[in-house]
């Protein structure tokens, strides 16, 4: 029966937190449950213990991450700087997590991508009403594509970090750089008029 003392609490964290970096890192498939028990200082018998199985210790830590992100300032208000809170103050291991969980499609993950879309929806409703947002012809189609240019780094984090020249993308410098201009594209612009967006609508056009 699991002992419901501090160090055996402080044990788990320690045993989550290794993980959290080694499937981060390296993705599940290629951790073993012992090289997470030598990352955290313990035994593997411990984590079996307290996880189960290597696939208990992934959902452990899939829960972990996303209540994080679920429970950080301002979900509703995911485009502002209070918005984007939750990913900018989790640690480098959270972030790189994330970017595995979104690339594995854990249904975990596909929840939490689904619910920042509808937050992020409900924001842009909201800044039509207002008028600081421009309408959109497709408002859903808008906000699943606004959610991903702002995770996408997340997951091509590699290519992003070479092109930036930026040896820690992970790292909340980094993270401001690249979402400070993804934010200046959606405020600014990048088109000064509209022939692509026109050559866009003939081209769909033709394939009706």
């Amino acid at each position: 029966m699991r002992s419901d003392n501090s160090d055996d609490l402080t044990a788990r964290a320690r045993i989550r937190n290794a993980a959290l970096e080694l499937f981060g890192a390296e993705g599940v498939g290629r951790v073993s449950v012992r090289a997470v028990a030598a990352r955290a200082g313990v035994s593997h018998a411990l984590v079996l213990h307290h996880f189960g199985s290597k696939e208990g210790l992934r959902k452990e830590c899939d829960g972990y991450v996303i209540s994080l992100v679920r429970g950080g300032p301002g979900l509703d208000a995911l485009g502002d700087a209070p918005g984007l809170g939750a990913l900018l103050e989790a640690g480098t291991a959270v972030r790189r997590y994330l970017a595995r969980a979104f690339l594995d499609g854990t249904p975990e993950a596909a929840g939490l991508f689904d619910e920042i879309v509808e937050a992020a929806g409900r924001w842009l409703d909201q800044g039509v009403r207002e008028g600081w947002a421009q309408p959109s012809e497709d408002p859903r189609a808008r906000a699943a594509i606004y959610v991903t240019w702002l995770l996408a780094p997340l997951t091509l984090g590699e290519h992003l970090s070479r092109a930036l020249g930026v040896p820690d993308l992970h790292g909340t410098d980094a993270t401001l750089q690249y979402s400070r201009a993804a934010i200046e594209i959606f405020t600014r612009g990048v088109f000064a008029d509209d022939r692509v967006l026109t050559a866009w609508d003939a081209v769909r056009k033709e394939r009706q």
